[in-house]
């Protein structure tokens, strides 16, 4: 029988602590560093490694939250139409959606200089990126790139790519 794969979108959340307000400037959070440890350990890594990004949202106070003005926000819309964009550009270069390209395409599709090359080297020797965790860097930025109608993957697309492993993108003194 031949081999088939399942394609799927896992979108999941997860709290920072078991009370759910570490970092929290609220000053709420009473765990332990060691409660916070084993809460997040409940993750495996090679599970994490399968995950393509990960976004920590802050809580937003009301007075902040109900002065935002949705007049500078882009709509469903425009959203919907820059990602028709660059998924027409991802069919016409490679007939594939970047999140399914094999790790021997990646090279010649993202097309990284070597000073990009450099810079992902670096943070996988920092912060412990495995190979697979390196692969999914580098399609999350080649899709950055898409979404900003780069046709190569520029170091800013990589540096916001590499951010959406574990907050990377606050700490650009890392790579320096």
């Amino acid at each position: 029988m031949p081999h088939t794969r399942a394609l799927f979108q896992l979108i999941a959340a997860m709290n920072p602590c078991p009370c759910g307000y570490a970092g929290d400037s609220s000053g709420k959070c009473r765990c332990t560093p060691d409660q916070i440890r084993r809460y997040q350990e409940k993750l495996s890594g090679p599970l994490l490694d399968r995950i393509d990004l990960f976004v920590t949202v802050a809580a937003l106070p009301a007075e902040t939250l109900l002065k935002l003005d949705n007049a500078k926000a882009e709509t469903s819309a425009q959203v919907s139409s820059r990602v028709s964009a660059a998924l027409q550009v991802q069919y016409r270069r490679q007939s594939c959606r970047n999140s399914i390209l094999t790790a021997q395409s990646l090279d010649a599709i993202c097309q990284l200089t070597d000073q990009n090359r450099q810079l992902l080297a670096t943070a996988a020797t920092r912060f412990g990126l495995s190979a697979r965790a390196c692969h999914r860097v580098m399609k999350v930025a080649r899709t950055i790139a898409d979404l900003s109608g780069n046709e190569k993957v520029e170091s800013e697309n990589l540096m916001e790519a590499l951010g959406f492993r574990d907050g990377l993108v606050n700490q650009p003194s890392a790579f320096s």
